[in-house]
């Protein structure tokens, strides 16, 4: 590759741009739900496994406890989840969803889906990226970046 390539041909600012617009679609679809993006992946995470250690969702999410705390209180001070210290271990706390937050699963995942489809983006392309983003995902862990 060319060291001289402008900035419309850089492969991380397309990828860059891909992700703000992705991050305000999303902040569109979920700001009736009076939730952030980030407190979406949260919701996420615990959808799929319920009571995790906190440390846990944010090497799933690969965040910080230091970003993923303020996070995790907010989204306790809106009744979305709980936080209980683990009997195992002190100095680790327990993240659970609220029966509210699973009850929220269903109408947040359909809002969502029904703005991917209204953009006509759920098709085959929508897989070959997913796929090609993985790989570069796993290519940035590989080098451990």
């Amino acid at each position: 590759m060319e060291h001289g390539l402008k900035l419309e041909q850089q492969l991380c600012f397309e990828v860059y741009k891909a992700s703000s617009n992705f991050t305000k679609m999303y902040a569109k679809v979920l700001e009736p739900f009076h939730l952030t993006f980030p407190q979406y992946l949260v919701l996420l995470v615990l959808w799929e496994d319920d009571h995790l250690v906190m440390k846990d969702i944010g090497a799933r999410l690969g965040l910080g406890t230091g970003t993923l705390n303020p996070i995790i209180n907010r989204m306790i001070a809106q009744g979305r989840l709980t936080k209980e210290q683990s009997p195992e271990d002190k100095r680790a706390w327990i993240i659970s969803l609220t029966e509210g937050a699973v009850n929220e699963h269903a109408p947040i995942s359909t809002a969502i889906y029904d703005k991917l489809v209204s953009c006509n983006f759920l098709d085959v392309n929508a897989l070959t990226l997913m796929k090609n983003l993985k790989g570069l995902n796993a290519f940035f862990e590989e080098m451990d970046v």
